[in-house]
């Protein structure tokens, strides 16, 4: 037995160890011991961890993208597009600057707006200090140009946007490029900017008003007396190329047209603004400007090559008193507004701070929306064509409007603007004998009443402001009132 014992022991050495080292154990037991280990090391792995994130000042962001865009949007929201984010390049001569220094000066405000006057060679004398301040162009006599009866100043002028980019000023978002006789409103043009993202790349500005100078220069082509603007990721992009583009483009006749062709190679087409305005008419102004598209007034330019804006003004003056009601009440100014009298079958139409006319007869919305051809076109002194709608003149006095012009334009506690229109009567120019008539000719004024413009409004769908005949017509004065539009309302009344 004794040997059986040991044999037993020889042929399973390790019988005794597996016993004393590892028992019998049933596997749920052995799965609840591995269970229980495991989360015994994680939770003593998980200590040091813990006090790593109590204690340190490192951040980690799971969602980065995410977190930042938040972080961003709330602790540095967005900075609107204000004055000082325009850089304005204004051509100009030497020579003729102080006869055409009192455009500009109507609109610079020092320390407010930015930008330089950019002139042929050192004025000789004295400059204003009413205007803003001048830069030396840099000599262009290396540049090719052919056009045959155009200028060398063009390459200079088209040469504005690249020398006014390699300043390098500070947070420059856009740059504006405009004439020595360009009138910009400066407020509304800010608004029109404000638009757009100027960190993309456009190309912003007008045709001209004449159909035969678009067919000789472009349709595609914001004209430089209007103004133009250019953001900044294109200006980098312009001045990288403009040079060379400019001997490309030695045909062309403007600086205008250069700019143009050499955006165009880059790739990017003008953005049309109809308030940027080229003025290219002859005569008087006055139908265009009664009839001003439903945009903010931006910009005005040839105004020494139309009669002054207002009868028995200068030109200076006449553009004085626009301003007036511009600073007055901004987005509101030239925009329409048409009332219907019923009673006496009246038509009135509100140009703000500028005219009201009174027709003595009922005439459509679409009738008065076409420009009076009061002017003529830039190159030829005809009477067409234009971009935008027309209608003549009648000869006929009783089918004329009865026209008033701004007066004077004051603000009220409540921060209404009250401008007054008075009766404007040619001495050459016979009236109306007709009797339905002679109620019209009481009238000697209009007051409007108006609330200050919105320039938010700029940037929802495009909605004219309707007019409100608040008086009878049996007084001399007769009172209107311009707000918005109530829902399912229309300028044309409902007749029974």
């Amino acid at each position: 037995m004794s040997s059986a014992r040991e044999t037993s022991t020889i042929r399973d050495p390790l019988k005794f160890w597996k016993f004393v080292v590892l028992p019998t154990i049933k596997p749920s037991d052995l799965f609840s011991l591995f269970l229980k280990s495991t989360l015994t090391l994680c939770f003593l792995a998980s200590i040091p961890l813990f006090l790593f994130f109590a204690f340190s000042h490192t951040h980690f962001h799971f969602c980065p993208k995410y977190h930042n865009k938040l972080d961003d949007h709330y602790q540095n929201p967005p900075i609107l597009t204000n004055i000082s984010h325009i850089l304005f390049g204004i051509g100009a001569s030497a020579k003729s600057w102080n006869e055409r220094r009192h455009y500009s000066e109507l609109w610079w405000k020092p320390n407010v707006t930015r930008g330089f006057v950019w002139l042929d060679e050192t004025p000789k004398t004295p400059w204003p200090t009413t205007s803003p301040p001048y830069k030396i162009s840099a000599n262009t006599s290396h540049f090719k140009y052919s056009y045959w009866y155009g200028s060398r100043s063009a390459i200079r002028v088209a040469r504005i946007v690249k020398e006014s980019f390699e300043l390098g000023m500070e947070n420059v978002r856009w740059f504006v490029m405009g004439d020595d006789d360009t009138l910009f409103f400066t407020e509304n043009l800010v608004s029109v900017l404000g638009k757009y993202d100027h960190e993309e790349m456009y190309y912003i500005g007008g045709n001209s008003e004449s159909v035969e100078q678009d067919v000789i220069h472009s349709y595609d082509m914001a004209y430089g007396g209007g103004g133009f603007a250019i953001s900044y990721p294109l200006a980098a992009e312009l001045v990288r190329v403009l040079d060379a583009c400019i001997d490309r483009y030695e045909g062309f006749y403007g600086s205008d047209q250069k700019i143009q062709g050499c955006l165009t190679e880059i790739g990017v087409p003008l953005t049309k603004q109809l308030d940027f305005h080229q003025f290219d008419i002859r005569g008087d102004p006055y139908g265009l400007l009664a009839a001003h598209p439903l945009a903010p007034l931006v910009s005005l330019h040839h105004l020494d090559s139309v009669e002054p804006l207002f009868p028995n003004l200068t030109r200076i003056d006449s553009l004085r008193k626009l301003m007036s009601a511009y600073e007055a009440n901004p987005g509101r100014t030239l925009q329409r507004s048409y009332c219907y009298d019923l009673r006496h079958n009246w038509t009135v139409s509100v140009s703000w701070g500028y005219t009201v006319q009174l027709y003595p007869s009922f005439v459509t919305i679409k009738k008065l929306d076409a420009a009076l051809l009061t002017f003529k076109s830039w190159r030829t002194w005809r009477e067409e064509p234009f971009t935008f709608d027309t209608r003549p003149v009648s000869p006929d006095p009783c089918e004329r409007p009865i026209v008033y012009f701004l007066d004077r334009v004051e603000k009220n506690s409540e921060g209404e603007t009250l401008s007054t229109y008075k009766r404007y009567q040619e001495k050459s120019k016979k009236e109306c004998e007709r009797v339905h008539y002679g109620n019209t000719v009481d009238v000697e004024s209009f007051k409007v009443s108006a609330t200050k413009f919105n320039p938010n409004l700029w940037d929802k769908a495009p909605r004219r402001q309707c007019c409100q005949i608040i008086n009878g017509a049996e007084n001399a004065v007769l009172q209107l009132h311009i707000r918005p539009y109530n829902r399912f309302e229309s300028s044309m009344p409902l007749q029974n």
